[in-house]
């Protein structure tokens, strides 16, 4: 299947780094388009951008921290002044912050929210340009914590409800220009920040086999490169050229099966 992305222009935050911005990259590279990484600069992911350029693939990175407004806005022009307009944007970058209501402070909760959705919306507004030129498409990672809740996680799943609110209003506000917003909801999936995680239990095994139960198909974590394919069916504008405003429940059916079947 095509997906008509070969030689689209496509910025990935949080697009290196073992987890899922790293399997919507390779995704997209695999389908011939162009990928800017946006990402925090560390030597793993200098080391990960430097092993895709040795293969010949089209991407570039641009270093930032995306919870600083003005260098997003900086990111974006890099890109222009590099590459040309955007045709995607995919906002993918964020960490659980472990605030709860009783205990967090309100600094906190705000800067979660810059950490975890600031730059959802200042990416969107620079690239709105350029993505009105190339008639694009937007996708927001969120997560299902925006549905579910989990518990002492408030800012985060604050900022993950609206990413679902901006999809919906971004749908809407952007029909004239044919550009398309969607979002993807994970559940369970396997990323170096859940491995640290996991690593901090004292039976990390266990723990892992108790979620793997929890979760209706298969009984197994969801892939990186599952979410990568999803992110990359909703870039396309031929696969998915009628496909806006919408949530994507890549799960395994953890959100919406009846829990009596696990």
């Amino acid at each position: 299947m095509d997906l008509g992305l070969k030689d689209k222009l496509i910025a990935v935050t949080g697009g290196a780094g073992g987890g899922i911005g790293e399997g919507i990259t390779r995704t997209c590279l695999a389908e011939g388009a162009r990928v800017v990484i946006l990402n925090r600069p560390s030597p793993s992911v200098a080391a990960f951008v430097a092993d895709l350029q040795a293969q010949g693939a089209p991407v570039d990175f641009i270093g930032l921290q995306l919870a600083d407004a003005a260098a997003c806005a900086d990111a974006i022009a890099q890109i222009g002044e590099r590459h040309g307009d955007l045709f995607g944007l995919v906002n993918n970058a964020g960490i659980n912050d472990g605030i709860s209501l009783a205990e967090g402070t309100a600094e906190q909760f705000e800067q979660s929210l810059r950490n975890n959705l600031l730059h959802y919306f200042v990416l969107a507004h620079h690239a709105l340009p350029a993505l009105k030129r190339t008639r694009g498409a937007i996708v927001n990672i969120s997560s299902k914590v925006a549905l579910t809740g989990q518990g002492r996680t408030s800012a985060y799943a604050a900022a993950k409800g609206a990413q679902l609110g901006l999809t919906r209003e971004w749908a809407a506000d952007l029909l004239p220009f044919g550009i398309r917003v969607n979002a993807i909801l994970p559940a369970e999936v396997m990323t170096p920040a859940y491995r640290k995680w996991l690593s901090s239990l004292p039976d990390p095994d266990a723990k892992l086999e108790e979620i793997k139960q929890t979760i209706p198909l298969e009984r197994r974590m969801t892939t990186s490169e599952e979410i990568g394919a999803a992110a990359a069916f909703l870039l396309s504008p031929t696969q998915s050229g009628h496909t806006t405003g919408q949530f994507l429940h890549i799960d395994g059916g953890y959100v919406h099966l009846d829990r009596a079947l696990t």
